[in-house]
Protein backbone atom coordinates (compact mmCIF):
# COMPACT_ATOMS: atom_id res chain seq x y z
CA UNK A 1 0.00 0.00 0.00
CA UNK A 2 1.18 3.25 -1.06
CA UNK A 3 2.22 5.97 2.02
CA UNK A 4 0.53 9.16 2.04
CA UNK A 5 -0.36 11.29 4.74
CA UNK A 6 -4.41 10.98 5.03
CA UNK A 7 -6.57 13.82 6.23
CA UNK A 8 -7.18 15.09 9.44
CA UNK A 9 -10.36 15.41 10.98
CA UNK A 10 -12.18 17.54 13.92
CA UNK A 11 -12.73 15.83 17.09
CA UNK A 12 -16.71 16.65 18.13
CA UNK A 13 -15.51 18.33 21.40
CA UNK A 14 -19.09 17.15 23.03
CA UNK A 15 -18.54 13.47 21.64
CA UNK A 16 -17.29 11.99 24.66
CA UNK A 17 -17.90 8.76 26.79
CA UNK A 18 -18.84 10.90 29.52
CA UNK A 19 -21.09 12.68 27.04
CA UNK A 20 -23.44 9.42 26.07
CA UNK A 21 -26.27 8.33 28.00
CA UNK A 22 -25.59 4.65 27.36
CA UNK A 23 -29.09 3.35 28.63
CA UNK A 24 -28.96 -0.60 28.06
CA UNK A 25 -25.82 0.32 26.09
CA UNK A 26 -23.27 0.29 28.90
CA UNK A 27 -21.41 -3.27 27.89
CA UNK A 28 -20.86 -1.32 24.80
CA UNK A 29 -18.76 1.42 26.19
CA UNK A 30 -17.02 -1.49 28.26
CA UNK A 31 -16.14 -2.97 25.38
CA UNK A 32 -15.28 -0.22 23.29
CA UNK A 33 -13.05 1.24 26.04
CA UNK A 34 -11.49 -1.85 26.48
CA UNK A 35 -10.43 -1.82 22.82
CA UNK A 36 -9.01 1.17 22.70
CA UNK A 37 -6.74 0.18 25.60
CA UNK A 38 -5.16 -2.64 23.62
CA UNK A 39 -6.65 -4.79 25.94
CA UNK A 40 -10.13 -6.01 24.08
CA UNK A 41 -11.13 -6.92 20.65
CA UNK A 42 -9.18 -6.30 17.77
CA UNK A 43 -12.17 -5.80 15.45
CA UNK A 44 -15.72 -3.96 17.39
CA UNK A 45 -18.37 -3.88 14.79
CA UNK A 46 -20.97 -1.93 15.93
CA UNK A 47 -24.53 -1.31 14.62
CA UNK A 48 -28.29 -0.31 14.93
CA UNK A 49 -30.46 2.33 13.66
CA UNK A 50 -29.36 5.66 12.32
CA UNK A 51 -29.61 8.40 15.10
CA UNK A 52 -28.74 5.81 18.25
CA UNK A 53 -25.44 7.56 19.08
CA UNK A 54 -22.77 5.21 16.60
CA UNK A 55 -21.06 8.23 15.10
CA UNK A 56 -20.91 9.52 18.88
CA UNK A 57 -19.37 6.27 20.28
CA UNK A 58 -16.80 6.32 17.47
CA UNK A 59 -15.90 9.85 18.15
CA UNK A 60 -15.45 8.93 21.86
CA UNK A 61 -12.84 5.83 20.92
CA UNK A 62 -10.92 8.26 19.49
CA UNK A 63 -10.37 11.19 22.03
CA UNK A 64 -10.15 8.41 24.59
CA UNK A 65 -7.08 6.68 22.32
CA UNK A 66 -5.91 10.35 21.95
CA UNK A 67 -6.18 11.12 26.37
CA UNK A 68 -3.66 7.85 26.02
CA UNK A 69 -1.01 8.96 23.89
CA UNK A 70 -2.49 5.79 21.01
CA UNK A 71 -2.97 7.51 17.59
CA UNK A 72 -6.17 7.56 16.44
CA UNK A 73 -8.55 8.48 12.98
CA UNK A 74 -11.91 8.74 12.75
CA UNK A 75 -13.86 8.73 8.78
CA UNK A 76 -17.45 8.97 8.08
CA UNK A 77 -17.36 6.39 4.80
CA UNK A 78 -20.62 7.89 3.73
CA UNK A 79 -19.31 11.77 3.47
CA UNK A 80 -15.74 10.23 1.58
CA UNK A 81 -16.74 7.96 -1.42
CA UNK A 82 -16.90 11.39 -3.46
CA UNK A 83 -13.18 10.82 -2.78
CA UNK A 84 -10.70 8.83 -3.82
CA UNK A 85 -10.48 5.29 -2.61
CA UNK A 86 -6.48 6.28 -1.79
CA UNK A 87 -7.69 8.48 0.98
CA UNK A 88 -7.50 4.80 2.94
CA UNK A 89 -3.43 5.01 2.20
CA UNK A 90 -1.61 5.18 5.27
CA UNK A 91 -4.33 5.15 7.65
CA UNK A 92 -2.59 1.49 8.80
CA UNK A 93 -0.19 3.25 10.92
CA UNK A 94 -2.81 4.46 13.43
CA UNK A 95 -3.01 2.51 16.40
CA UNK A 96 -7.09 3.01 16.09
CA UNK A 97 -8.97 3.41 12.81
CA UNK A 98 -12.54 4.54 13.27
CA UNK A 99 -14.59 3.65 10.44
CA UNK A 100 -18.51 5.06 10.06
CA UNK A 101 -21.12 3.80 7.45
CA UNK A 102 -18.66 1.24 6.50
CA UNK A 103 -22.33 -0.11 4.07
CA UNK A 104 -21.47 2.85 2.42
CA UNK A 105 -18.53 1.21 0.42
CA UNK A 106 -20.54 -1.94 -0.89
CA UNK A 107 -20.73 -1.74 -4.68
CA UNK A 108 -17.70 0.22 -5.32
CA UNK A 109 -15.39 -2.16 -6.28
CA UNK A 110 -11.96 0.40 -6.02
CA UNK A 111 -12.83 1.51 -2.19
CA UNK A 112 -13.94 -2.34 -1.15
CA UNK A 113 -10.35 -3.19 -2.82
CA UNK A 114 -8.47 -0.40 -0.82
CA UNK A 115 -10.47 -1.24 2.35
CA UNK A 116 -9.62 -4.79 1.80
CA UNK A 117 -5.93 -3.97 1.99
CA UNK A 118 -6.29 -1.23 4.32
CA UNK A 119 -7.86 -4.25 6.82
CA UNK A 120 -4.93 -6.64 6.26
CA UNK A 121 -2.18 -4.20 6.73
CA UNK A 122 -3.87 -2.55 9.65
CA UNK A 123 -4.55 -6.09 11.07
CA UNK A 124 -1.27 -6.94 10.62
CA UNK A 125 0.08 -4.51 12.88
CA UNK A 126 -2.14 -5.46 15.50
CA UNK A 127 -4.11 -2.35 15.63
CA UNK A 128 -7.19 -1.58 16.67
CA UNK A 129 -10.61 -1.52 14.46
CA UNK A 130 -13.89 0.24 15.29
CA UNK A 131 -16.65 -0.05 12.17
CA UNK A 132 -20.03 0.63 12.25
CA UNK A 133 -23.26 0.39 9.97
CA UNK A 134 -26.60 0.20 10.33
CA UNK A 135 -26.73 -2.98 9.49
CA UNK A 136 -24.97 -5.89 11.16
CA UNK A 137 -21.36 -7.62 9.14
CA UNK A 138 -23.73 -10.32 8.34
CA UNK A 139 -26.35 -8.68 6.24
CA UNK A 140 -24.00 -6.50 4.39
CA UNK A 141 -23.36 -7.01 0.62
CA UNK A 142 -20.03 -6.39 -0.59
CA UNK A 143 -19.20 -7.69 -3.87
CA UNK A 144 -15.91 -8.70 -2.25
CA UNK A 145 -16.01 -11.81 -1.06
CA UNK A 146 -12.85 -12.02 1.26
CA UNK A 147 -13.95 -8.44 2.57
CA UNK A 148 -17.24 -9.83 3.61
CA UNK A 149 -15.52 -12.69 5.32
CA UNK A 150 -12.69 -10.81 7.40
CA UNK A 151 -15.46 -7.92 8.65
CA UNK A 152 -17.39 -11.06 10.62
CA UNK A 153 -14.32 -11.40 12.47
CA UNK A 154 -14.79 -9.12 15.15
CA UNK A 155 -17.14 -8.67 17.79
CA UNK A 156 -20.60 -7.65 16.70
CA UNK A 157 -22.81 -5.37 18.71
CA UNK A 158 -26.30 -4.31 18.51
CA UNK A 159 -26.77 -0.34 19.74
CA UNK A 160 -30.14 -0.33 21.59
CA UNK A 161 -32.30 2.80 21.52
CA UNK A 162 -33.08 4.76 24.41
CA UNK A 163 -36.25 4.40 26.12
CA UNK A 164 -38.10 7.63 26.98
CA UNK A 165 -36.52 7.79 30.74
CA UNK A 166 -33.26 7.65 29.12
CA UNK A 167 -33.89 10.16 26.57
CA UNK A 168 -35.02 12.74 29.25
CA UNK A 169 -31.88 11.87 31.40
CA UNK A 170 -30.01 12.66 27.92
CA UNK A 171 -31.57 15.77 27.77
CA UNK A 172 -30.92 17.59 30.95
CA UNK A 173 -27.52 15.81 31.10
CA UNK A 174 -26.43 17.68 27.88
CA UNK A 175 -28.27 20.82 28.78
CA UNK A 176 -26.35 20.93 32.34
CA UNK A 177 -23.24 20.59 30.29
CA UNK A 178 -24.02 23.40 28.01
CA UNK A 179 -24.75 25.55 31.12
CA UNK A 180 -28.46 25.68 31.28
CA UNK A 181 -31.40 23.35 33.02
CA UNK A 182 -34.45 21.86 31.72
CA UNK A 183 -37.18 20.55 33.85
CA UNK A 184 -38.15 16.67 32.68
CA UNK A 185 -41.12 18.27 32.02
CA UNK A 186 -39.68 20.55 29.34
CA UNK A 187 -37.22 17.37 27.87
CA UNK A 188 -40.62 15.55 27.61
CA UNK A 189 -42.01 18.24 26.16
CA UNK A 190 -39.07 18.34 23.34
CA UNK A 191 -40.08 14.89 22.46
CA UNK A 192 -43.53 14.61 21.78
CA UNK A 193 -43.75 17.65 20.00
CA UNK A 194 -40.38 18.06 18.01
CA UNK A 195 -37.93 15.25 17.79
CA UNK A 196 -38.08 11.25 19.13
CA UNK A 197 -34.40 11.39 17.59
CA UNK A 198 -31.69 12.92 20.20
CA UNK A 199 -29.17 13.55 17.24
CA UNK A 200 -32.08 15.62 15.58
CA UNK A 201 -32.27 17.90 18.67
CA UNK A 202 -28.70 18.68 20.35
CA UNK A 203 -28.70 22.03 17.20
CA UNK A 204 -31.72 22.81 18.48
CA UNK A 205 -30.14 22.95 22.08
CA UNK A 206 -27.76 25.97 20.65
CA UNK A 207 -30.95 27.94 20.10
CA UNK A 208 -32.49 27.56 22.86
CA UNK A 209 -29.22 28.28 24.95
CA UNK A 210 -28.61 31.41 23.17
CA UNK A 211 -32.31 32.91 23.79
CA UNK A 212 -32.90 31.74 27.30
CA UNK A 213 -29.45 33.51 28.11
CA UNK A 214 -30.60 36.81 26.00
CA UNK A 215 -33.99 36.88 27.63
CA UNK A 216 -32.61 36.34 31.14
CA UNK A 217 -35.52 33.43 31.63
CA UNK A 218 -35.50 29.94 32.53
CA UNK A 219 -35.88 27.00 29.75
CA UNK A 220 -40.30 26.88 30.88
CA UNK A 221 -42.33 25.38 28.20
CA UNK A 222 -44.55 28.37 27.69
CA UNK A 223 -41.13 29.74 26.42
CA UNK A 224 -39.98 26.94 24.46
CA UNK A 225 -43.20 27.27 22.24
CA UNK A 226 -42.60 30.65 21.77
CA UNK A 227 -38.74 30.62 20.87
CA UNK A 228 -39.60 27.73 18.91
CA UNK A 229 -42.47 28.93 16.92
CA UNK A 230 -40.28 32.86 16.22
CA UNK A 231 -38.01 30.48 14.62
CA UNK A 232 -40.59 28.22 12.55
CA UNK A 233 -40.17 25.19 13.92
Amino acid sequence: MAEQLPVTFEFRSNQTFDDFCPGSNQEIIVQLRKSVAGAGEQLIFLWGDKGHGKSHLLQACCQDAFNQGIRAFYLDLSTSISSEPELLNGLEAFELVCLDNIEALMGLADWELAFFNFFNHHRDRNHRLVLSATRPPNALAFTLADLQTRINWGLSIKIQPLDDNDKIAALTHKAQQMGFDITPQVARFLLTHYDRNLSSLWPMFDELDKASLAAQRKLTIPFLKQVLERDGK
